[in-house]
């Protein structure tokens, strides 16, 4: 297992560590995803030696149906402190989302992994790297990919791992000592952060045993312990859902523009009572399930982790991403577009009311008419 050394400066930033960086970067690439029928297509792929290997997630994590997750061969990027490897992780979830995770080895100082932190931060050859593999896993699977689209949008997220070898070890007083360190890296800043923005990257941690310690911030994680997979699967999981919270975000902001250019659109413009507004009606209708499905998927779907600590990894997670906001500011934007459905339906009922009442004068006019003709 990877671990750390003590130093002379053990508690400082020339502290040595050595272990594993995971670089995570998420991707929406579809409404839904055949997970089955993507598993079949891509061991019908293996042919071309892209994909290794096929399992589904840990079951301390699972969601239902179980994301597949895929070992792809990528691109070997240099970051001058460490390289990474050549077998890329990528994680395809049922409600049309990949994750996809580069793995760096680390054993260097804290103060140099402050410097890796800061280059991890937006590097565009892994982020190109990525989105080309995202690109080539979507081709692969595109029959099981219901609207595949590859989001212009993407959510990155750094998670630094290493253990303690040293049982005696007292992590909480190693991670109180060399806190200025370990902020520069969890917020991806070579320059010395100040003891306010100290205390809000150390503010959320938390640890299932003494020789275990989880540090989670909006842009990265420090895991320290023997065993770290699952809390890593369960904050690769609510990076996933926060980047599915800002597509359905800006989609539900395209959705309530164009509906409301609808709305306004003057009565004159309309081709009849079944004509352009009954078809403007389905389309708001459309953006409405679409949105209150892949809402109520990724809700559920990434909160099934079946255990308590990994449940308060979970919630700390949340709380640092700002999960609750985005949910509160969807459900809003939801109801606002059910309010706007509900007015153009409205409208529709009175349009369908008007013509019908002109047709019944219509066709009295006539009668009466007729009558008068055979006087």
């Amino acid at each position: 297992m990877p671990d750390i050394k003590a130093s002379e400066s053990l508690s400082g930033r020339n502290a040595r560590v050595r272990g594993r960086c995971r670089a995570f970067f998420a991707y929406d690439v579809g409404i839904a995803v055949d997970l089955a029928e993507a598993e079949r297509l891509i061991s019908a792929a293996t042919r071309r030696d892209t994909i290794r290997d096929k399992r589904r997630a840990p079951a301390a994590v699972a969601a239902q149906p179980g994301p597949l997750r895929i070992a792809l061969t990528g691109n070997v990027v240099d970051l001058g402190l460490t390289r990474s490897d050549p077998t890329v992780e990528a994680v395809l979830y049922d409600f049309g989302a990949v994750s996809v995770m580069y793995t760096l080895p680390i054993d260097t100082t804290l103060s140099e992994l402050a410097d890796l932190s800061d280059r991890l931060y937006e590097h565009p050859e892994l982020q190109s790297s990525a989105r080309a593999l995202v690109t080539s896993l979507v081709e692969t699977t595109a029959a099981a990919v219901r609207r595949p689209a590859i989001s212009g949008a993407s959510e990155s997220y750094t998670i630094f791992e290493f253990s303690v070898p040293d049982s005696s070890s007292d992590l909480q007083e190693w991670s109180t000592a060399a806190a200025p360190a370990i902020a520069q890296v969890l917020r991806s800043s070579r320059a010395p952060l100040s003891r306010q923005e100290i205390a809000d990257a150390m503010s959320s941690q938390i640890s299932y045993s003494p020789h275990d310690l989880a540090l989670i911030d909006w842009n990265a994680a420090l895991l320290i312990g023997s065993d770290t997979t699952d809390t890593r699967h369960v904050l690769e999981s609510a990076n996933v859902e926060l980047l599915e919270m800002r597509v359905l975000d800006q989609q539900l902001d395209d959705g309530l523009e164009e509906s409301y250019r609808l709305l306004l659109k003057p009565r004159w413009l309309s081709t009849g009572v079944f004509g352009s507004r009954a078809s403007d009606l389905q389309r708001i209708g459309r953006m409405q399930v679409d949105a209150a499905v892949l809402f109520e998927g990724v809700s559920n779907a990434l909160k099934l982790v079946g255990d308590q600590y990994l449940a308060r990894v979970y919630r700390l997670a949340s709380q640092r991403f700002h999960l609750a906001e985005w949910d509160a500011a969807i459900l809003r934007k939801i109801e606002t577009l059910d309010s706007v459905y509900s007015k153009m339906s409205d409208r529709q009922i009175n349009l369908r009311m008007e013509a019908l009442e002109w047709i019944i004068i219509i066709l009295i006019a006539i009668e009466v008419v007729m009558s008068l003709m055979k006087w």
